[in-house]
């Protein structure tokens, strides 16, 4: 059997490739990094009348009833681009609440509903961090949210449940990419009658769309690489045309395309509720965290002295990689959380 993607879902992903391509330039990401609100707004307007949030929305409940694969593909994209978009909240938030019968699904797909997510607690808790109900309170706050900021909900992780709520207080966690907003975020009230999915796979859809993220990060590096290659000259040859640069470009395709493979797999397999799938999720962001570091090295490596400066602007797929790997779980607890879905370890 040989798997690829349907003509829809190439379809999908061209378009969104095509919207970052012409409208996510590498002079508004520079201004978004540097904190112009109103830039980021503008392009949260043209993002929403893409009509992308309500993709994981079942289409009884007005969204397009497509797979975690499908949203995998447009993160993919996003991630090449770098563009700070709330599809991935969002994306998640549907996918938890997608057997509710909640309205908030409708106003997901109608963009009335704009969520962020704090996940990270589920894996990575620290310093006494995490979220808790107890007599109908919540208490507690939770690190590194994404998407808090213009948010209308927030779902969270408390009592081994996944929740919907309002946020209380936030307070901006500053990473080393700033295209990207986190918080450390307190509850005020949650939706009582309201629980999502299991959270194990509501935590496995989000490492997955993160994995892709990473993946569109690192073929944009991986191609900018080859075109700096060949077109920087040395020596009054281009340096693409010297062994050590032609190995250190095929060394990082040799790389990447398995592990887009992987993502794809572990996409398909929670689409199907295969019993591998949060496994596989679980690897897929794990192996990919590794593989985009390495690309994200060999890249600026490639490019020399020019990879470090602004004018190239590669230090923002850089960082995107680096914060992606650390989010939602490092390589090592992953795949000792994969162990553990496998029966390998206790």
């Amino acid at each position: 059997m040989e798997f690829g993607l349907s003509e829809d879902q190439v379809m999908l992903q061209e378009t969104v490739r095509r919207f970052v391509a012409e409208e996510v330039l590498l002079d508004l990401v520079r201004q978004i990094a540097e904190g112009e609100i109103q830039v980021a707004e503008t392009l949260a307007e043209k993002l929403t009348a893409l009509g992308l949030d309500g993709l994981l929305v079942p289409e009884k409940d007005g969204g397009s009833g497509l797979g975690v694969l499908d949203a995998a593909l447009v993160q993919e994209c996003f991630g090449y681009g770098i563009v700070p978009a709330r599809f991935l909240s969002n994306s998640v938030a549907a996918y938890a609440l997608r057997d509710s019968g909640s309205s908030i699904l409708n106003d997901i797909a109608n963009n009335d509903a704009r969520f962020g997510i704090a996940l990270n607690d589920f894996l990575s808790r620290r310093d006494g961090s995490g979220l808790s109900i107890r007599d109908e309170a919540v208490s507690g706050a939770s690190l590194m949210a994404m998407d808090v900021a213009r948010s209308t909900h927030l779902l969270f992780l408390a009592n081994d449940t996944v929740r919907i709520g309002q946020v209380g207080s936030a307070e901006q966690v500053k990473t080393i990419d700033r295209t990207r907003e986190f918080s450390e975020v307190t509850i005020t009230s949650f939706e009582k009658q309201i629980t999502g999915a299991e959270i194990e796979r509501t935590f496995a859809v989000a490492c997955t769309l993160l994995a892709a993220d990473t993946l569109g990060a690192a073929q944009c590096m991986l191609d900018k690489a080859v075109a700096y290659a060949g077109d920087r000259q040395q020596f009054g040859r281009v340096i693409g045309a010297f062994q050590a640069v032609k190995h250190l470009c095929a060394e990082m395709a040799a790389k990447l395309e398995p592990a887009r493979a992987l993502i794809w797999h572990a996409a398909h397999a929670l689409d199907v509720e295969d019993d591998e799938a949060l496994a596989m999720a679980f690897l897929a962001k794990a192996h990919m965290a590794e593989v985009g570091t390495f690309i994200a090295k060999t890249s600026t490596e490639v490019h020399g002295g020019m990879g470090f400066t602004d004018l190239v602007g590669l230090h923002y797929w850089y960082k995107r990689i680096g914060v992606n790997r650390q989010i939602m779980g490092s390589p090592m607890a992953l795949r000792e959380l994969a162990a553990q879905q496998q029966g390998l370890v206790a």
